[in-house]
Protein backbone atom coordinates (compact mmCIF):
# COMPACT_ATOMS: atom_id res chain seq x y z
CA UNK A 1 0.00 0.00 0.00
CA UNK A 2 1.88 3.55 -1.29
CA UNK A 3 2.64 5.91 1.83
CA UNK A 4 1.50 8.75 -0.87
CA UNK A 5 -1.55 9.41 -3.44
CA UNK A 6 0.88 11.94 -5.24
CA UNK A 7 4.65 12.83 -5.98
CA UNK A 8 5.60 16.19 -7.39
CA UNK A 9 9.53 16.81 -8.83
CA UNK A 10 10.49 19.96 -9.10
CA UNK A 11 13.53 21.28 -10.80
CA UNK A 12 14.41 24.55 -9.62
CA UNK A 13 15.49 27.94 -10.67
CA UNK A 14 17.13 30.79 -8.88
CA UNK A 15 17.25 33.09 -12.43
CA UNK A 16 15.85 36.40 -12.51
CA UNK A 17 13.14 37.29 -10.22
CA UNK A 18 10.17 35.45 -8.16
CA UNK A 19 7.97 36.54 -10.92
CA UNK A 20 9.88 35.80 -13.69
CA UNK A 21 8.41 33.13 -16.13
CA UNK A 22 11.44 30.33 -15.76
CA UNK A 23 12.08 28.10 -18.54
CA UNK A 24 14.11 25.99 -16.08
CA UNK A 25 11.41 26.29 -13.45
CA UNK A 26 9.91 22.24 -14.26
CA UNK A 27 6.87 20.57 -12.02
CA UNK A 28 6.37 16.49 -13.14
CA UNK A 29 3.15 14.90 -11.17
CA UNK A 30 3.18 11.11 -10.76
CA UNK A 31 0.80 9.03 -8.64
CA UNK A 32 0.66 5.12 -7.89
CA UNK A 33 -0.91 4.34 -10.99
CA UNK A 34 -0.02 7.31 -13.75
CA UNK A 35 3.42 7.92 -14.65
CA UNK A 36 5.03 11.52 -14.50
CA UNK A 37 3.36 14.08 -16.77
CA UNK A 38 4.52 17.58 -16.50
CA UNK A 39 2.37 20.04 -15.03
CA UNK A 40 2.18 23.63 -16.71
CA UNK A 41 1.12 26.96 -14.92
CA UNK A 42 -2.51 28.12 -14.83
CA UNK A 43 -3.07 29.97 -18.10
CA UNK A 44 -1.69 33.62 -18.21
CA UNK A 45 0.49 35.76 -20.33
CA UNK A 46 3.28 33.89 -18.74
CA UNK A 47 4.37 30.59 -20.97
CA UNK A 48 6.81 29.27 -17.69
CA UNK A 49 6.57 28.92 -13.85
CA UNK A 50 7.49 31.58 -11.75
CA UNK A 51 9.03 30.86 -8.28
CA UNK A 52 6.11 32.62 -6.72
CA UNK A 53 2.80 31.22 -8.64
CA UNK A 54 4.38 27.66 -7.87
CA UNK A 55 4.56 28.59 -4.20
CA UNK A 56 1.36 29.63 -4.25
CA UNK A 57 -0.08 26.82 -6.05
CA UNK A 58 1.84 23.98 -3.98
CA UNK A 59 0.04 25.83 -1.20
CA UNK A 60 -3.18 25.34 -2.39
CA UNK A 61 -2.84 21.79 -3.51
CA UNK A 62 -1.10 20.63 -0.43
CA UNK A 63 -3.38 22.60 1.74
CA UNK A 64 -6.47 20.46 0.68
CA UNK A 65 -5.47 17.62 -1.65
CA UNK A 66 -4.29 14.04 -0.74
CA UNK A 67 -0.80 13.28 0.97
CA UNK A 68 1.97 13.87 -1.44
CA UNK A 69 5.30 13.77 -1.40
CA UNK A 70 7.26 16.80 -2.89
CA UNK A 71 10.89 16.92 -3.96
CA UNK A 72 12.72 20.06 -5.15
CA UNK A 73 16.25 20.47 -6.51
CA UNK A 74 18.00 22.85 -4.32
CA UNK A 75 19.20 22.88 -0.63
CA UNK A 76 17.01 23.46 2.37
CA UNK A 77 19.58 24.69 4.81
CA UNK A 78 23.17 25.43 5.09
CA UNK A 79 26.26 23.84 6.87
CA UNK A 80 27.35 24.05 9.87
CA UNK A 81 30.18 26.43 9.50
CA UNK A 82 27.33 29.19 8.45
CA UNK A 83 25.28 28.97 11.62
CA UNK A 84 28.72 29.10 13.60
CA UNK A 85 30.09 32.21 11.80
CA UNK A 86 26.78 34.08 12.08
CA UNK A 87 26.25 32.92 15.68
CA UNK A 88 23.04 31.37 14.86
CA UNK A 89 21.00 29.05 17.44
CA UNK A 90 20.77 25.08 15.44
CA UNK A 91 17.33 25.90 14.92
CA UNK A 92 15.69 25.47 11.15
CA UNK A 93 12.81 27.62 11.52
CA UNK A 94 14.91 30.29 13.05
CA UNK A 95 17.40 29.90 10.16
CA UNK A 96 14.61 30.52 7.57
CA UNK A 97 13.46 33.69 8.84
CA UNK A 98 16.93 35.19 9.38
CA UNK A 99 18.27 34.14 5.97
CA UNK A 100 15.01 36.19 4.44
CA UNK A 101 15.23 38.90 6.87
CA UNK A 102 19.16 39.24 5.27
CA UNK A 103 18.21 37.82 1.62
CA UNK A 104 14.43 38.89 1.04
CA UNK A 105 14.81 36.89 -2.57
CA UNK A 106 10.98 36.42 -2.56
CA UNK A 107 10.31 40.30 -3.08
CA UNK A 108 8.80 41.14 -6.45
CA UNK A 109 11.91 42.74 -9.24
CA UNK A 110 14.46 41.26 -7.00
CA UNK A 111 17.71 39.41 -8.32
CA UNK A 112 19.64 37.19 -6.44
CA UNK A 113 22.63 39.58 -7.55
CA UNK A 114 20.84 42.41 -6.85
CA UNK A 115 21.59 41.05 -2.75
CA UNK A 116 24.60 39.50 -3.91
CA UNK A 117 25.89 42.81 -4.95
CA UNK A 118 24.65 45.15 -2.02
CA UNK A 119 22.15 46.44 -3.69
CA UNK A 120 19.37 45.39 -1.50
CA UNK A 121 18.84 43.35 1.52
CA UNK A 122 22.16 42.59 3.32
CA UNK A 123 24.21 39.63 2.23
CA UNK A 124 27.40 40.90 3.10
CA UNK A 125 25.92 39.77 7.15
CA UNK A 126 24.86 36.62 6.47
CA UNK A 127 27.42 34.85 3.64
CA UNK A 128 29.13 31.55 2.77
CA UNK A 129 32.37 30.00 1.88
CA UNK A 130 32.01 28.01 -1.48
CA UNK A 131 34.48 25.68 1.10
CA UNK A 132 32.02 24.89 3.41
CA UNK A 133 29.77 21.66 2.22
CA UNK A 134 27.23 20.39 3.78
CA UNK A 135 27.17 16.79 5.21
CA UNK A 136 24.74 15.33 2.35
CA UNK A 137 26.75 17.54 -0.45
CA UNK A 138 30.09 15.44 0.80
CA UNK A 139 28.26 12.04 0.33
CA UNK A 140 26.98 13.19 -2.87
CA UNK A 141 29.49 14.79 -4.55
CA UNK A 142 28.09 17.80 -4.94
CA UNK A 143 28.64 21.62 -4.71
CA UNK A 144 28.48 23.60 -2.08
CA UNK A 145 24.94 25.70 -1.77
CA UNK A 146 28.10 28.86 -1.82
CA UNK A 147 29.46 28.02 -5.05
CA UNK A 148 27.93 30.65 -7.39
CA UNK A 149 28.80 31.23 -11.07
CA UNK A 150 29.73 27.93 -11.87
CA UNK A 151 28.18 25.19 -14.21
CA UNK A 152 25.80 22.38 -12.02
CA UNK A 153 25.90 25.60 -9.10
CA UNK A 154 22.48 25.02 -7.38
CA UNK A 155 23.86 28.58 -5.05
CA UNK A 156 21.25 30.53 -6.70
CA UNK A 157 18.10 28.10 -6.87
CA UNK A 158 18.84 27.41 -3.24
CA UNK A 159 19.43 31.28 -1.97
CA UNK A 160 16.31 32.24 -4.32
CA UNK A 161 14.55 28.88 -2.86
CA UNK A 162 14.88 29.01 0.91
CA UNK A 163 12.07 32.03 1.16
CA UNK A 164 9.93 29.95 -0.24
CA UNK A 165 10.03 27.39 2.09
CA UNK A 166 9.44 29.28 4.59
CA UNK A 167 6.29 30.86 2.52
CA UNK A 168 4.77 27.36 2.61
CA UNK A 169 5.91 26.62 6.25
CA UNK A 170 3.94 29.78 6.79
CA UNK A 171 0.60 28.64 5.17
CA UNK A 172 0.59 25.27 5.86
CA UNK A 173 1.60 24.67 9.29
CA UNK A 174 1.37 20.93 10.44
CA UNK A 175 -0.33 19.98 7.30
CA UNK A 176 3.26 19.47 5.92
CA UNK A 177 6.46 17.60 7.16
CA UNK A 178 9.37 19.52 5.99
CA UNK A 179 12.11 16.26 5.95
CA UNK A 180 14.11 15.77 7.91
CA UNK A 181 13.63 18.96 10.01
CA UNK A 182 10.33 18.06 11.34
CA UNK A 183 11.87 14.59 12.47
CA UNK A 184 13.48 11.57 9.94
CA UNK A 185 9.36 9.93 10.42
CA UNK A 186 6.85 11.26 8.14
CA UNK A 187 3.50 11.15 10.28
CA UNK A 188 0.61 8.68 8.04
CA UNK A 189 -1.22 10.52 6.12
CA UNK A 190 0.52 13.89 5.90
CA UNK A 191 2.14 15.44 2.89
CA UNK A 192 6.20 15.74 3.04
CA UNK A 193 8.39 18.04 1.47
CA UNK A 194 12.06 16.97 0.88
CA UNK A 195 15.27 17.98 -0.79
CA UNK A 196 16.37 16.10 -4.01
CA UNK A 197 19.24 15.83 -6.20
CA UNK A 198 18.12 14.51 -9.64
CA UNK A 199 21.61 13.46 -10.23
CA UNK A 200 21.59 10.41 -8.56
CA UNK A 201 19.06 8.93 -10.96
CA UNK A 202 18.40 11.11 -13.75
CA UNK A 203 20.90 8.49 -15.99
CA UNK A 204 18.55 5.22 -15.09
CA UNK A 205 16.03 7.19 -16.82
CA UNK A 206 15.32 7.11 -20.66
CA UNK A 207 15.36 11.63 -21.97
CA UNK A 208 12.58 10.96 -24.27
CA UNK A 209 11.99 14.26 -25.36
CA UNK A 210 12.38 16.37 -22.83
CA UNK A 211 15.11 18.69 -21.99
CA UNK A 212 17.24 18.62 -18.84
CA UNK A 213 14.79 20.26 -16.49
CA UNK A 214 11.95 18.46 -17.57
CA UNK A 215 14.16 15.56 -17.20
CA UNK A 216 15.34 16.08 -13.94
CA UNK A 217 11.43 17.27 -12.79
CA UNK A 218 10.72 14.09 -14.21
CA UNK A 219 13.34 11.80 -12.40
CA UNK A 220 12.36 12.99 -8.89
CA UNK A 221 8.80 12.33 -9.65
CA UNK A 222 9.64 8.76 -11.18
CA UNK A 223 12.04 7.64 -8.41
CA UNK A 224 9.82 8.70 -5.47
CA UNK A 225 6.87 6.55 -7.40
CA UNK A 226 8.73 4.07 -8.07
CA UNK A 227 10.36 4.01 -4.23
CA UNK A 228 6.98 4.05 -2.86
CA UNK A 229 5.78 1.06 -5.05
CA UNK A 230 8.59 -0.80 -3.51
CA UNK A 231 7.91 0.34 -0.29
CA UNK A 232 11.67 1.48 0.28
CA UNK A 233 10.45 5.17 1.22
CA UNK A 234 11.28 4.46 4.80
CA UNK A 235 14.41 2.89 4.47
CA UNK A 236 14.95 6.65 2.59
CA UNK A 237 13.32 8.16 5.06
CA UNK A 238 16.18 7.09 7.54
CA UNK A 239 19.47 7.38 6.07
CA UNK A 240 22.28 5.17 7.51
CA UNK A 241 23.56 7.79 9.61
CA UNK A 242 25.43 7.51 13.24
CA UNK A 243 23.97 9.71 15.56
CA UNK A 244 25.86 12.43 15.52
CA UNK A 245 25.19 12.56 11.90
CA UNK A 246 21.63 12.56 12.36
CA UNK A 247 21.53 15.50 14.56
CA UNK A 248 23.95 17.36 12.36
CA UNK A 249 21.83 16.25 9.24
CA UNK A 250 18.68 17.66 11.26
CA UNK A 251 19.97 21.20 10.89
CA UNK A 252 21.49 20.93 7.61
CA UNK A 253 19.13 18.83 6.19
CA UNK A 254 19.51 15.52 3.86
CA UNK A 255 19.26 14.74 0.15
CA UNK A 256 16.09 12.15 -0.07
CA UNK A 257 17.45 8.83 -1.51
CA UNK A 258 21.02 9.54 -0.23
CA UNK A 259 22.23 6.47 1.75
Amino acid sequence: MPQFERYFGIDYSGAETATSSLKGLRLYSATPTQPPAEVLPPPSPRKYWTRRGLAEWLAAELRDGPATLVGIDHGFSFPLRYFEVHHLQPDWPQFLDDFQHHWPTDKDHLYVDFIRDGNYGNGAARSGNARWRRMTEERAKAKSVFHFDVQGSVAKSTHSGLPWLRYLRQQLGERVHFWPFDGWTPPPGRSVIAEVYPALWSRTFPTADRNPHQHDAYSAARWMQQSDAADTLPVHFHPGLRPAELTLARLEGWILGLA
